[in-house]
């Protein structure tokens, strides 16, 4: 390794735990390759009779104007009940105000890939599935989803001349959500994802919470065991929010250039 590339690398490491010291959660995220999602299944024993399913809908303009500002709306339809979320990301934890911080419905997060990190952070909320559903049919206006505290979060930091009745929905995507054994990753518990796209297309993320002291040990004992395993991680790493951003933001601009041209 060049004394450059190494040098790079000591610099990230000292910047994230900067960072790490200040969050509520660390979370090791991982993304495999579409070529090698089958083999990644059978590998890690995931049942899809095991899982838990989700519908995931986000909210942006159609050229994406929210999520390049940093800010992020999802709601999400679930079995048990649905949720919301506003995010803001990169965070600067010294930003917040303190009001914000000391909210039991906000936390900040740090997620850990192979190549970078991001801090977010995360103010919830709670959604029928029925009144997301509703939006989602165009009877129901979007502001009703969040609650107050989310809505002065948002226009705190979206762009003034974006309300949230005047966003986009977009999705919903089908997200299927279980666990794999522990024994294969040394005891720890190792969530996955995989997200299907209308397309027939689909992404998978691994993921694990560990402590903040521990999060660069834990990503590289991963990603060994998950090579032992036969999985590899050698494609380019996203976030499941920004895959799916740019996914629905190509399919809604094609729509509103055949309803132009009228095909």
């Amino acid at each position: 390794m060049s004394p450059q590339r190494k040098q790079r690398i000591d610099d990230r490491i000292v910047e994230a735990l900067k960072v790490f010291k200040d969050a509520d959660s660390v979370e090791l995220k991982l993304t495999v390759p579409d070529t090698d999602q089958d083999s990644a299944i059978s590998a890690l024993e995931m049942d899809v009779l095991d899982a838990k399913f989700r519908q995931v809908v986000f909210f942006d303009t159609p050229d994406l104007r929210l999520s390049h500002d940093g800010i992020v709306l999802r709601a999400r339809r679930a079995r048990r009940g649905g949720d919301t979320v506003v995010k803001l990301r990169p965070l600067v934890p010294a930003d917040l105000s303190n009001s914000l911080r000391r909210s039991s419905s906000f936390a900040i997060e740090v997620d850990v890939m192979p190549s970078a990190f991001v801090c977010s952070g995360c103010l919830k909320g709670e959604a029928d599935n029925t009144e997301t559903n509703d939006v989602l049919r165009g009877i129901r206006p979007i502001r009703k989803l969040f609650s107050s505290e989310q809505r002065s979060l948002y226009k705190e930091h979206a762009p003034k001349d974006l309300d949230l009745d005047s966003l986009t929905p977009l999705g919903p995507i089908n997200v299927a959500k279980l666990k794999f054994p522990p024994e294969m990753l040394s005891g720890r518990v190792v969530l996955a994802e995989v997200w299907f796209y209308p397309d027939g297309s689909r992404f998978l993320e691994l993921s694990t919470r560990c402590s903040n002291e521990s999060a660069f040990g834990v990503l590289m004992e991963t990603r060994r065991r998950l090579k032992e395993h036969g999985v590899s991680l050698t494609g380019e790493q996203h976030t499941m929010t920004l895959k799916a951003l740019e996914y629905f933001s190509r399919l809604n601009t094609r729509k509103q250039r055949s309803q132009k041209t009228g095909l």
